[in-house]
């Protein structure tokens, strides 16, 4: 059973209390997110960029860390070669 908590953030090289916190602060700046479009959608003068700002940091952050993922498995593919 532990292994299924463990799987995927071993396999991206985060321990498990890693990858909660990243998981966990990814889904709270989503949320923020949602919510100021919901704001927005009423206000339209309000949070006009919010929203497209956390995700552009939401994207970047996570295109930077699937390109360490990428150089750590040809890393790791090229050792075992």
């Amino acid at each position: 059973m532990l292994d299924a908590f463990n799987r995927h953030p071993t396999a991206i090289g985060e321990s498990y209390a890693q990858h909660l916190a990243q998981a966990a602060a990814f889904g709270v700046t989503m949320v923020v997110a949602g919510l100021a479009c919901l704001i927005h959608a009423i206000f339209p003068f309000w949070f006009e960029k919010t929203a497209s700002d956390c995700i552009k940091r939401l994207h970047a952050k996570m295109s930077a860390r699937l390109r360490v993922e990428a150089s750590a498995a040809q890393a790791s593919s090229t050792v075992q070669a």
